[in-house]
């Protein structure tokens, strides 16, 4: 009995051993901290470039106009605007306002009631006219056609 026991302690103990602990989490190594970056004071000129720029109208017109040349030479939008020293953005954005300006200034000056009044009627009296003129001369080129196809 006493071999039992000790075949059964040794087999149990065999059977610990061969077992794997019980693993412990590894901690993740600890990083370096990143050493500390004094702030750049930036030059003039590289703080002018970063400001943003305010262009006056005259400007924004000549640049549009210096960008319409180089287009017309066959230069690419992307190329001509790059050149000029603005993004394709503010092209678009100063382009709409330039339109949106030019429609507001060309806004025709109200026109007294009574000649648009009698303008109206004219184009319309003009408008039937044409129609009947239309329909006469469809009229002739489908009997033309029924003519020549022999269906009448």
């Amino acid at each position: 009995m006493a071999d039992e026991e000790n075949i059964e302690l040794s087999t149990v103990s065999a059977t610990a051993e061969s077992a794997p602990a019980p693993s412990v989490a590894k901690k993740a190594a600890s990083r370096r901290k990143k050493a500390s970056v004094e702030p750049v004071r930036a030059t003039s000129k590289a703080a002018s470039s970063t400001r943003s720029k305010r262009h006056t109208d005259e400007g924004k017109l000549e640049k549009l106009g210096q960008i319409d040349a180089q287009l017309a030479n066959g230069v690419t939008l992307k190329d001509a605007v790059k050149t000029v020293g603005i993004s394709d953005q503010t092209y678009y954005q100063w382009k709409k306002a330039v339109k949106s300006e030019g429609a507001v200034r060309k806004a025709p000056v109200s026109v007294p009631v009574t000649d648009d009044l009698a303008e109206f009627t004219q184009l319309e009296e003009e408008n039937q006219r044409l129609r009947k003129l239309l329909a006469e001369k469809l009229r002739t080129e489908n009997a033309e056609l029924r003519r020549r196809l022999g269906l009448e």
